[in-house]
């Protein structure tokens, strides 16, 4: 039976007070208010008081308004027909189309049992150096991408979606801006993946509560996607935008703030949500990849630093480029032994002499003398960050491994490289 208030006892920003029994967390309310009707979704109880955070913001809501809790969490549609479609926050279209309002399924709920997952063990291919051979995407892996305000995250989310090889895309945005979304629209649209593709949009301008729904409604379709058998990678962007909207309502809450005035739970809450990347046995699976905005390039921020105990690594986005120092894709070596036999010594010996170089690079900018290996190294490091760093090549592994050896032999001697003689007869570039 649905409960029905008709007084509300406070309104504090976008959370309503109600008096009402039998009612549970997360459980949906519809507000009639003067201006119209609004969802609402359970955030608290206390006792038999229910504070509800009103999803189109408590603005023209009164006291004497009508609260009819519908006795279910927030649910959304799941349908093939999907593919293709632009939603809001809600789940509602944003692409004005039609309502996928059949076969509802919840959101939010538990990750899978960790007895049904298969253990990370298949490559998801990017056509970017820098992730394909130095830190490999896997296949249900969890991984942020550490930036900055400024950053082109959203070109490297862009790409992947258009070359990653997986089944669907499930795009979510966390408060993004217009032109975000238009680019992210635009850009898979004209590179064909649109049809492959569902996007969960929340912008700026839209209620904040919506931004708190859309990685659970990205991820509840993607489960289900998953279940059928479909190989599912979700981009979001940008965690740091969820987390200050937990902060913001956390605060209308009244609640005690944790680190920088962050929820005390926001390492759970994160959890919850990097949780859901699985490889499901016998069906398909779910990668992740989430965008997280580090204010004033500070990895220690609440957001970040709680991040990297939850996820399997991070790629760090800095300078136009995803550096080799920082980031790290810990499950890399359950697929690069499968690649190439020379795969994993590429990925180490180049790493190596451009560890060197950058250590080169700076006896240089302090003014010491540069010997005949200091200018072989200055040479590869140029190399190096201009064919294998730059965001701008796009090319398969196969290819990137071999412009690796191409580099190291227009640089270095083969007895210079500390590579195994196998690799190196089997690879090294025939002059």
């Amino acid at each position: 039976m649905r409960k029905v208030c008709t007084k509300i006892l406070s309104i504090a920003g976008n959370v309503v007070t109600v008096k009402a029994e039998g009612v549970s967390y997360e459980d949906l309310a519809r507000i009639e208010a003067s201006r119209g009707t609004s969802l609402a979704q359970v955030i608290r109880l206390d006792g038999d008081t229910v504070y509800l955070q009103v999803f189109a913001g408590a603005r023209g809501v009164s006291t004497g308004d009508e609260v009819r809790f519908l006795g279910r969490p927030m649910t959304v549609g799941f349908s093939e027909n999907m593919l293709g479609r632009i939603f809001n926050g809600s789940g509602e279209p944003r692409d004005k189309g039609p309502a996928v309002s059949d076969n509802r399924i919840e959101i939010a709920g538990p990750a899978a049992n960790p007895a049904k997952r298969v253990i990370p063990s298949r490559m998801v291919r990017t056509n970017i150096p820098m992730i394909d051979v130095f830190n490999t995407l896997v296949e249900s892996q969890k991984l942020p991408i550490f930036s900055v305000s400024g950053e082109p995250y959203d070109e490297v989310l862009a790409r992947i979606a258009l070359q990653a090889e997986v089944d669907i895309i499930i795009l979510g945005g966390i408060g993004i801006k217009f032109d975000q979304y238009m680019y992210f629209k635009n850009t898979l649209e004209e590179g064909g993946a649109l049809s492959r593709s569902i996007f969960f949009i929340h912008t700026a301008a839209d209620p904040i509560v919506e931004g708190l729904m859309v990685p659970d409604l990205s991820l509840a379709v993607a489960e289900k996607f998953a279940l059928d058998g479909k190989k599912v990678l979700v981009l979001l962007t940008d965690m740091t935008n969820f987390a200050d909207a937990l902060k913001e309502i956390a605060i209308t809450m009244e609640q005690v703030p944790s680190n920088r005035g962050y929820p005390g739970d926001l390492y759970s809450q994160l959890a919850s949500r990097y949780e859901k990347a699985v490889d499901f046995e016998g069906a398909g699976s779910i990668t992740v990849l989430a965008v997280t905005t580090m204010p004033g390039d500070d990895v220690t921020h609440p957001v970040p630093d709680n991040t990297g105990y939850i996820t399997e690594g991070q790629f760090y986005l800095r300078n136009g480029r995803i550096e080799p120092f920082g980031s790290l894709s810990r499950l890399k070596q359950q697929v690069n032994k499968d690649t190439r036999s020379d795969h994993r010594a590429i990925m180490d010996g180049m790493i190596q002499l451009y560890a060197q170089y950058r250590e080169t690079e700076e006896k240089r900018s302090m003014g010491f003398r540069m010997s005949d290996w200091d200018k072989k190294l200055l040479k590869y490091g140029d190399s190096f960050e201009s064919q294998m760093m730059d965001l701008k090549v796009n090319v398969p592994l196969e290819e990137a491994l071999d412009n690796g050896w191409k580099i190291l032999a227009d640089c270095f001697k083969p007895e210079e490289t500390n590579f195994r003689s196998e690799l190196i007869k089997e690879y090294w570039p025939k002059t």
